[in-house]
């Protein structure tokens, strides 16, 4: 699971690399909410308050897509904003029809 701050903070780091230049796509929504109840509650009180939305990531899902640069330019894009998930990611070309 990727949290929504994380996947934020992947498009920050990718639009600043970018500037304008190319486009950025991000293709995954946090959907899910994680809950929690505040330490030393007592039981019985329900379920607890939204502490952050989460999205479900399986393998394979493409999280984001960068168009209207070089390749070059989209590897080192790609590469600053993986260093900011908490999961391995590899880069995709889309082949030529």
């Amino acid at each position: 699971m990727a949290a929504g701050g994380t996947i934020e903070a992947g498009r920050i780091a990718a639009s600043q690399y970018l500037r304008n230049e190319g486009r950025l796509y991000v293709r995954v929504f946090p959907h899910k909410s994680v809950t929690s109840i505040p330490l030393e509650t007592r039981m019985g009180k329900g379920k607890g308050e939204p502490e952050y939305w989460a999205a479900v990531i399986k393998p394979g899902t493409i999280l984001y897509e960068i168009g209207g640069v070089s390749e070059e330019a989209a590897r080192v894009c790609l590469a600053r904003l993986a260093h900011k998930m908490p999961i391995r990611v590899r880069f995709v070309k889309r082949r030529a029809m």
